[in-house]
């Protein structure tokens, strides 16, 4: 009998373990993608590069998230990155403000830094975002960095400059 008992107790407690599983699933499959979204009003930036920018990623406004990333895309006429950005509706842009790509740290991820503007008109939904300047490769700058640090610094009378 005592080996019925263990048994029947394994079952509870497996069936208990996979309710739990079951109610993670559905929480995490309703709130994807959620964090901003709802609520907010949205905004389009295009940039050269948004190298580490994803949807999800934040947005943000001296250092405070404002909104979310929506949607990124590759506009097919300038090949440039269009991101749509949400953001929350008590934050009003003026209609000159500038979006950065900017990153936490060498390591960390990248997301979208909003500068307002001076401008009393603000930006209405589904505006664009004008002044925009894209991330910056670090590997390209450390290996300019490193390729300019042989010293000379100018160029040379052989690299098609008067001798």
């Amino acid at each position: 009998m005592s080996a019925n008992k263990e048994q029947a107790a394994e079952t509870i407690l497996g069936a208990i373990v996979a309710a739990v599983a079951v109610v993670f699933l559905v929480f995490a499959v309703t709130r994807a993608g959620t964090s901003q979204a709802a609520g907010g009003y949205e905004l389009v930036a295009r940039f050269q590069r948004v190298d580490g920018v994803a949807v999800g990623s934040d947005v943000r406004m001296s250092g405070v998230k404002v909104g979310a990333v929506s949607k990124v895309a590759l506009d097919p006429e300038t090949f440039y990155a269009k991101l749509t950005l949400t953001i929350d509706p008590s934050v009003k842009l003026p209609d000159d403000s500038s979006a950065k790509v900017a990153s936490d740290g060498l390591l960390g991820g990248a997301y979208v830094s909003l500068d307002a503007g001076g401008s009393e008109a603000v930006l209405a939904p589904g505006s664009e975002i004008l002044n925009t300047q894209g991330s910056i490769d670090l590997l390209s700058l450390l290996a300019a960095a490193a390729g300019g640090a042989g010293g000379g610094g100018g160029a040379s009378a052989t690299e098609g400059g008067t001798p």
